[in-house]
């Protein structure tokens, strides 16, 4: 009794211990993870190295000898070894499809020659498969059978002709529910949602967040079934269109890899692109206030707003185009709503502009030794900036609201319309605003 608590015990421990590098994994250096790796157990070191991403598994691969190579590749399913040859390149092809066993080098094979993140390379080739002539009790028994050896995730059973084309879907409630004798036939459902080959991961996952499924159904452009692709995999997709999404938001080539295992050559490569181009544009506003290089000279208070003015106008733009970046994402707005956005956008930020504009002439005209800061034509300096607030903020709106829908209509992706970008653009536009607002109000008196 004592014995079989003590393994209790150990066996807890071992899943702690699991656990706990799980958890931990991503802030271990390279060098310790290869250590507490190798000092594992082989269930848990099993467990453990089949619950890390594809990046951290291919880490301890590449230092892994020939045998260890082919003892860790063989715990993975195809679709997992496809991924594992995506993520270390080329190169490493050959070497990890000769670890494999005939079989499976025919399935991951057959899937690398999808796109990485289409159906076809994210499906997993191993599903349940009956026949419609079968009864509910051979059926069951031949799910037992391909559960031992040929699936990887079971879910549904898709039942399908001798040309391995998808008749219909039978859930497992339904099978244990029907009489044994019963046809596959009359208890299958034949309004299966399927998905074809190509189709991209991000719509794959929105099939997926609508219709709350477990897996999908992987056809050609014949009707013939070639896999399933399964909520977990989906999820995964999903995290790195997001962070793709969110690196472009940020003005930053997607890193395609964890933040401290990026160099520091290809941190400047990725970050270093955008930053150029905004410098580029940025220098436009030095041309702008060249100019009206006149009109500073003549009243040196206008320049005391300048950072609030194209400040104004690029966060607003910035919200607008962070917003509708991720309606178009989620498919809350299409191409053709532009122009119901744009009235939205219109009112929005005349709104917005109207009350920072209020909020910046009443803080002028309320300062303390107003007349010595903004000469004795505050009232007009206040009437200036108000102005000039309300245009730069509602051109910032709809500049940020715009751009997404021009570069989905051309072609390119919409997270290109970053937050960065808007800002330079509407910087080097609030300026000609502002200063046509000041050639309005100050034409006379300071101008």
């Amino acid at each position: 009794m004592d014995s079989n608590n003590n393994q209790n015990n150990i066996e807890v421990q071992d899943q702690d211990t699991v656990l706990s590098l799980s958890e931990s994994w991503s802030a271990l250096s390279p060098a310790e993870r290869r250590e507490k790796f190798k000092d594992l157990p082989r269930t848990e070191a099993e467990e453990l190295f089949l619950s890390l991403k594809t990046h951290d598994q291919a880490e301890l691969i590449e230092e892994a000898t020939h045998l260890e190579k082919r003892s860790w590749i063989r715990l993975l399913a195809p679709d997992d070894v496809a991924d594992l040859i995506q993520e270390m390149g080329g190169d490493h092809k050959e070497d990890i499809l000769s670890l494999l066993d005939p079989q499976t080098k025919r399935e991951v094979t057959a899937l690398l020659a999808y796109a990485e993140d289409a159906a076809g390379g994210l499906m997993s080739s191993r599903f349940v498969r009956l026949r419609p002539d079968m009864s509910v009790d051979e059926a069951i028994s031949y799910i037992r059978i391909q559960a031992k050896t040929h699936v990887e995730t079971i879910y549904y059973a898709y039942v399908l002709d001798s040309d391995q084309k998808l008749l219909g879907v039978v859930s497992f409630r339904e099978l244990f529910q029907s009489s044994p004798e019963k046809k596959i036939a009359e208890i299958m459902h034949t309004d299966v949602l399927k998905v074809p080959v190509e189709m991209d991961q991000e719509q794959i996952g929105r099939i997926f967040s609508q219709q709350d499924l477990m897996a999908v159904p992987v056809v050609d452009e014949n009707g013939i079934m070639k896999g399933i692709v399964t909520f977990d995999d989906v999820a995964t997709a999903i995290q790195e269109e997001a962070t793709e999404d969110i690196h472009k938001i940020g003005g930053v080539e997607s890193l395609d890899a964890p933040y401290l295992k990026i160099s520091m050559l290809e941190m400047l490569k990725k970050r270093g692109g955008w930053l150029m181009i905004l410098f580029l544009g940025e220098m436009f506003t030095a041309t702008a206030m060249a100019f009206f290089e006149d009109e500073l000279s003549k009243a040196v208070v206008l320049s005391m707003f300048i950072p609030l003015i194209i400040s104004s106008g690029g966060n607003s733009g910035s919200q607008a185009s962070t917003l509708i970046i991720r309606a178009i994402a989620l498919r809350e707005v299409r191409l053709r709503d532009w122009w119901r956005v744009l009235g939205r956008e219109i009112m929005t930020g005349a709104c917005l502009g109207l009350v920072l504009g209020a909020i910046g002439f009443i803080r002028i005209m309320l300062w303390p030794n107003r007349e010595t800061l903004y000469t004795a034509h505050y009232m007009q300096v206040g009437l200036t900036v108000a102005a000039s607030v309300v245009g730069v903020v509602l051109w910032g709106t709809i500049s940020g609201s715009m751009l997404p829908f021009i570069l989905k209509k051309v072609g390119f992706d919409p997270a290109s319309a970053s937050a960065p970008a808007v800002a330079t653009l509407v910087d080097v536009t609030g300026l000609v605003i502002y200063f046509t607002a000041a050639s309005f109000f100050l034409s006379g008196i300071l101008l």
